[in-house]
């Protein structure tokens, strides 16, 4: 073994260049952020959207629409849907629990039971709103409508 030989152990050395190190590392001076300017000051953080001072595109476009904070989304059901599920289980009364069942709704969603259809059975209905259309069809077959 010469010392022309020797050679640092691996992992030893990193490749990574240490910037700000004084002018004899070739990289002092302004530590290759070049001269003024915010990118070359200490604690500069680019905010998101910034142009260069030019107005963001998120203050130039203007702003549209409204959106009510009051509003409810609900889970439509027609009342030819619930003929369907009144002649396939034979079932007298309809709430939540059997449109679960029925893998119409997760149990999570607000149902509304809108009158697209016809109702033939009498039928007992529970849901958190009915159409006008909806509950006068229901309550002509001799149904009941209930809002939990």
């Amino acid at each position: 073994m010469k010392l022309n030989n020797l050679k640092p152990a691996a992992g030893s050395t990193h490749s990574r260049r240490r910037i700000g190190r004084g002018t004899g590392s070739g990289l002092g001076g302004t530590s290759t952020r070049g001269h003024k300017g915010a990118k070359s000051r200490s604690g500069y953080k680019r905010k998101i959207g910034f142009e260069g001072g030019q107005m963001p595109l998120q203050r130039r476009v203007p702003k549209g629409g409204f959106k009510n904070i009051n509003h409810k989304e609900y889970f439509a059901v027609n009342l030819s849907t619930l003929q369907e599920l009144v002649e396939k289980k034979n079932l007298t009364k309809i709430g939540l629990t059997e449109l679960v069942e029925a893998g119409l709704t997760n149990g999570k969603e607000l149902v509304k039971i809108l009158g697209n259809g016809e109702l033939k059975t009498k039928v007992d209905v529970e849901a958190n709103a009915f159409s006008k259309t909806a509950e006068e069809a229901i309550k002509a077959v001799g149904g009941n409508t209930t809002i939990i």
